[in-house]
């Protein structure tokens, strides 16, 4: 009988151990569920804190290329002038071409010239709005000396070619420039001057590099030639010839004076008259 009534008091108290606990329970599911919730709102603003928007970066400036300066020589100037026409062009294409040399056709005077026109480069290349269709080469009389006599140009200018498909008239301008005192500036604004400031040269003229007498009779370069050999003479021999052949023309001209007719003897002496006094005159 006390065992059933130990065992009827454990199973009274059963129901009410676990009456206590549930509210419990349930208050401690509900705190968790809270702290749950409360952190799964907080980690709403980390992850947006996390999120990279994109900065749009600035285009960048295109870089201005100096233009190229080609080298002019016997052998490949008039291709390199008529390299960017093309066949249908009605706008001329521009060639700025230095005259340069170095200390025989320029006595070491055109360092600073070759200097600037180089530094002029970019300059020309930054005109606004940017030339197109000029184009830059040098010519060195010291390395190119047949072809600057056979266009019979000097050191220390500028040529501006405008150039169109052959067969037309090709526009040629000249301008000197101060050997002493040029900057790039200098280069630039006269390029962009009128050309009435440019001495102009006809295209009729004999020594015209693509329209003149000389160059459409073949006869430009071989003159080149000519003036160069004459140019290559040390001047010590030109006297030396000078003077040899002047001297045989006048020895020429003493012979031929000698040797001339002469009349028969006592044909030329004049009559002899008598001594004053005597009774015959």
């Amino acid at each position: 009988m006390r065992f059933s009534t130990a065992a009827a008091a454990l199973v009274a108290l059963g129901p009410l151990s676990v009456a206590a606990e549930s509210p419990f329970e349930q208050y401690k599911a509900k705190f968790q569920n809270f702290l749950s919730s409360f952190s799964g709102s907080a980690g709403i603003p980390e992850a947006a804190d996390n999120v990279q928007v994109p900065i749009a970066s600035k285009p960048k400036s295109k870089t201005v290329q100096p233009k190229t300066i080609d080298t002019l020589t016997l052998a490949n100037w008039k291709d390199t002038l008529y390299a960017p026409v093309h066949a249908e062009a009605t706008i001329p294409e521009e060639w700025l071409v230095l005259i340069t040399g170095g200390n025989k056709t320029c006595f070491g005077r055109c360092d600073r010239l070759d200097t600037t026109f180089t530094e002029s480069a970019l300059k020309l290349a930054s005109l606004k709005p940017t030339p197109h269709n000029l184009h830059l080469a040098s010519l060195n009389c010291d390395d190119e000396p047949v072809l600057c006599n056979s266009w019979s140009a000097s050191t220390g200018v500028v040529w501006l070619f405008e150039m169109l498909p052959a067969p037309a008239e090709t526009g040629l301008y000249v301008k000197r420039l101060n050997t002493t005192t040029v900057t790039s500036q200098d280069i630039v604004d006269a390029y962009v001057a009128p050309r009435e400031e440019w001495r102009k040269v006809d295209s009729d003229s004999y020594f015209h590099p693509i329209d003149g007498f000389f160059a459409k009779n073949g006869l430009a370069v071989p003159l080149g030639w000519f003036f160069w050999g004459l140019n290559a003479v040390p001047s010590w021999v030109m006297m030396l010839g000078v003077s040899f052949v002047s001297r045989s023309m006048m020895n020429k001209r003493v012979d031929g004076m000698a040797g001339g007719p002469r009349g028969p003897a006592g044909a030329g002496a004049a009559p002899r008259g008598a001594a004053p006094g005597d009774g015959r005159s």
